[in-house]
């Protein structure tokens, strides 16, 4: 796959991530950008690790669920970051 199709898969997958949890994230297109980028790179690691597959082809429905489902795990990780911060400011 080019760079720039895994920059549209990153960028895709991650606005589908913020679409699927619950809550308010925060961030634009920039960090919906990089969480989804890391979120496919973590999850075509998981893919190859655990179920052998990788993310080879743009369009086959695999690349796009381990990208969604990295994405999701990412935007989680960041919504825990983020929550702790902004409550350490507040109070």
């Amino acid at each position: 796959m080019s760079f720039l199709a895994f920059l549209i898969l990153g960028l895709i997958a991650g606005a589908i991530a913020k679409l699927i949890l619950p809550g308010r994230q925060g961030g634009g297109w920039f960090v919906t950008l990089l969480l989804g980028v890391v979120g496919a790179l973590l999850g075509g690691w998981i893919g190859s690790a655990i179920f052998g597959v990788g993310m080879d082809q743009f369009w086959d429905l695999g690349t796009w669920l381990l990208a969604i489902g990295g994405a999701i795990i990412v935007l989680l990780i960041w919504g825990l970051i983020t929550r702790g911060r902004s409550n350490s400011t507040t109070a």
